[in-house]
């Protein structure tokens, strides 16, 4: 059977060790992660954590999560610390540093420093979990038994 007809018959995408992970669920841990990487640093901040609040400053890190994920492809193996996570990550600060200078939001350089560190942790820690999991389950067990 080859990875595109594995593809076709389960909600899962991918094979190999860390790569059975549906992308909506992928999305949504990366998504979640960066709207928490957001709540802190406005709590942190003092900021208020408003949906206002956190829609102003989420919005460049969101977009460059999204194109992260196109520009890698990573619906197709969303789970996969290299070459997915590693280009996600990076894609997605570095977009969002730039939208935010501008639109007058500013990148201080501890910012994109604290921005790259969390964002980092959170991007590619739950895939390195994932691959941890997956290298803990015997070889001829099904994804989710």
């Amino acid at each position: 059977m080859t990875d595109a007809d594995a593809d076709a018959q389960s909600d899962t995408v991918g094979s190999g060790r860390g790569q059975r992970i549906n992308p909506w669920t992928a999305a949504f841990l990366d998504v979640a992660w960066v709207l928490i990487f957001v709540a802190i640093g406005r709590n942190s901040h003092t900021e208020g954590v408003t949906l206002a609040g956190v829609a102003e400053t989420a919005w460049p890190f969101l977009v460059g999560l999204a194109l992260g994920w196109a520009v890698i492809g990573a619906w197709r193996r969303p789970a996969l610390l290299v070459p997915t996570g590693l280009v996600v990550w990076p894609v997605c600060v570095g977009v969002a540093m730039a939208l935010r200078v501008v639109s007058g939001q500013g990148a201080a350089i501890a910012f994109v420093v604290v921005a790259l560190v969390f964002v980092g942790l959170g991007l590619m820690g739950w895939r390195t979990a994932v691959t941890v999991m997956d290298r803990r389950r015997p070889r001829n067990s099904a994804p989710g038994a």
